[in-house]
């Protein structure tokens, strides 16, 4: 295996249908021998079917479904074996006033950002340990350690995504098991456009951004410049790779500097 190449392993990405996940995905297609891509949207199967992936199959799953998640790793585990590289990318964004937050709109974003990290985290931490080798990348967010007007729930939800993360690294270290996170910041994907409107962003918009808010102490990007998903995808590939063999428990910000590191 060399330069960090996945050439001929068995990796797993959750969230795959779009954003992101998808990214992610099409970084690792030339590379994986097998790749598995999971989500609850049906157009994975689309994903999947347009890469060039050597074996590339899409799964509608649930992530926060336990039963679910159980069977995607036991169905991958009895046709390809032990995963080498499991990436976690699905996540849901709720908005909104924490004084006015909804309690089943704070219960759904836990459950998926939160218990279906968990899920996976834990199901692909045990059966690599087992193995003696892996590789989990956990794609959080910037707003797990900066509180935000508006969106309590997901930073929330993200937190504790990060912090059962970290614990799940530190447990599964001594067997051969490297366990990270990439913890984006504003990033053009559907999930962002949505915020202004669903529509590509404008100048204006980017320079909101740029900028910052200060009546919602918000910092703005250092970098004057948003995410793209291969900039995520990137980093989520450098973790997941030999070149990173060294490094667990990490959080690799990519934000452009909007949370000053912190």
């Amino acid at each position: 295996m060399l330069n960090g190449d996945s050439r001929g392993r068995i990796v797993v990405i959750t969230g795959a249908a779009g954003g992101i996940g998808a990214a992610i995905a099409a970084r690792f297609a030339d590379e994986a021998g097998v790749l598995a891509l999971w989500d609850r949207d049906p157009a994975v199967h689309k994903i999947a079917a347009d890469l060039p992936a050597r074996s590339a199959y899409g799964v509608e799953l649930d992530v926060s479904d336990e039963a679910a998640v159980r069977a995607a790793f036991d169905h991958l585990g009895a046709e390809h074996g032990t995963p080498d590289v499991v990436v976690h990318a699905a996540g849901l964004m709720v908005g909104g006033s924490a004084l006015e937050l909804d309690p089943q709109d704070w219960t759904r974003c836990l459950r998926v950002n939160a218990t279906g990290t968990m899920l996976i985290g834990q199901r692909a931490a045990a059966d690599m340990a087992r193995a003696g080798r892996g590789a989990i990348v956990v794609v959080s967010s910037n707003a797990a350690a900066t509180p935000r007007v508006a969106m309590a729930a997901y930073g929330a939800a993200k937190a504790a995504a990060t912090s059962f993360t970290r614990s799940l690294a530190l447990q599964v270290a001594p067997l051969g098991v490297r366990v990270n996170l990439v913890s984006p910041g504003s990033t053009d994907t559907p999930m962002l456009r949505d915020m202004f409107g669903g529509t590509a962003l404008d100048d204006a918009a980017e320079n909101a951004l740029f900028d910052g808010d200060p009546s919602a102490y918000r910092l703005g990007i250092p970098l004057r410049r948003i995410a793209t998903p291969a900039d995520i995808a990137g980093a989520v590939h450098f973790l997941a790779s030999e070149d990173a063999r060294h490094i667990t428990m990490h959080d690799l910000r990519v934000d452009g500097g909007a949370t000053l590191d912190m």
